[in-house]
């Protein structure tokens, strides 16, 4: 079995190679060639956390299927103990034997499918001509939905708008000038500053209300939501929802855990069948953008499937560039 920390996690999975993974972990969805149920959560009442399991089975058009589990705890006392507030863990087994393959430090690997998922949805989503890009979040998130979004358009201008500057400034300096990130990274004082030109706007917090104002949006504008995951998350105004098309990784997930869609049924009529999943985009089953003003929104909560995909990727390249560390099990 292969073991990769957090750093040779980061080495295997770069990120134009792993936005096309993710490419392919929509398109199996959609086309009913993966098997993902909806995510166990265990309550872990002492601590007020909340462990998560996320299997998947993905019969890889390749003709490499992959086969995996990963595992979530959110524990809130983590901070105060000077530890993340998010542990994971991915396991990859082979799907002919059900044999353990390897253990991937899950945090690092959910941070980069995540930004590649949105790096997916903005290639296939966003105008051709986006330049500049507001990012809401300043946290790991907000690091890679950016690296991702350069990653397919030459992006000039980056605004950060976190609530936290000291946090904000951080991710500037650290951002600044990393290819393909474009050294012009501004620290918006207000969104409405940040979204006055933002062709891109990505949203990676965990707000329960929005946070930016619909109005504020300017007119073909794609927006990428990657934050909100329960019912009670609501980081993109419902607004949003109805006046968008509206593209999701998964249709029942996104019933299940999306906040700002929910509401958006709840509350303003939304018709749940107008949302489009990604996959049916990348099969060429339905257009994407259709217009130049159109105001397209990727809604993602996460699934199993990008986890499989990422770890099949990971586990390939580490064989490639000899990392991790091999152990008997």
């Amino acid at each position: 079995m292969k073991i990769l920390n957090a750093q040779e996690t980061r080495q295997a999975l770069p990120m134009r190679a792993t936005i096309e993974a993710m490419k392919a972990a929509y398109a199996a969805l959609s086309s009913g060639r993966a098997e993902i149920p909806l995510r166990t959560a265990l309550p872990i009442a002492p601590e007020e956390a909340t462990s998560l399991f996320m299997p998947a089975f993905v019969e890889n058009a390749e003709g490499e299927n992959a086969l995996t589990i990963k595992i979530v705890h959110l524990f809130p006392q983590n901070p105060a103990r000077g530890l993340d507030f998010i542990q994971a863990a991915v396991m990859v087994f082979d799907a002919q034997s059900g044999k353990t393959l390897a253990l991937l430090e899950g945090s690092t690997l959910t941070a980069i499918r995540t930004g590649a998922a949105s790096g997916a949805a903005t290639d296939l989503l966003a105008r051709p001509d986006s330049r500049e890009v507001a990012i809401f979040g300043a946290g790991a998130q907000g690091r890679t939905q950016l690296e991702a979004v350069c990653n397919v358009r030459e992006i000039e201008t980056v605004w950060i708008v976190d609530m936290d500057k000291t946090r904000a400034q951080a991710f500037a300096d650290e951002m600044s000038g990393r290819a393909p990130i474009p050294a012009d990274i501004r620290i918006a004082p207000d969104p409405k500053i940040a979204l006055a030109n933002a062709d891109i706007v990505c949203t990676a917090t965990t707000a329960r209300q929005p946070v930016y104002d619909f109005a504020d949006l300017r007119k073909g504008t794609h927006v990428n939501g990657v934050g909100s995951y329960t019912l009670d998350m609501v980081e993109n105004p419902p607004e949003l929802v109805v006046a968008a098309s509206v593209f999701v990784d998964e249709h029942q997930a996104i019933l299940a855990e999306a906040g700002e869609v929910v509401k958006a049924i709840r509350d303003l009529g939304f018709d749940e069948n107008n949302m489009t999943e990604l996959g049916q985009v990348v099969l060429g089953n339905v257009p994407a953008r259709q217009s130049s003003a159109e105001i397209t929104f990727f809604k993602s909560v996460g699934v199993a499937v990008q986890d499989a995909m990422a770890a099949q990727l990971a586990l390939q390249n580490s064989h490639k560039l000899n990392l991790g560390t091999e152990v008997d099990f």
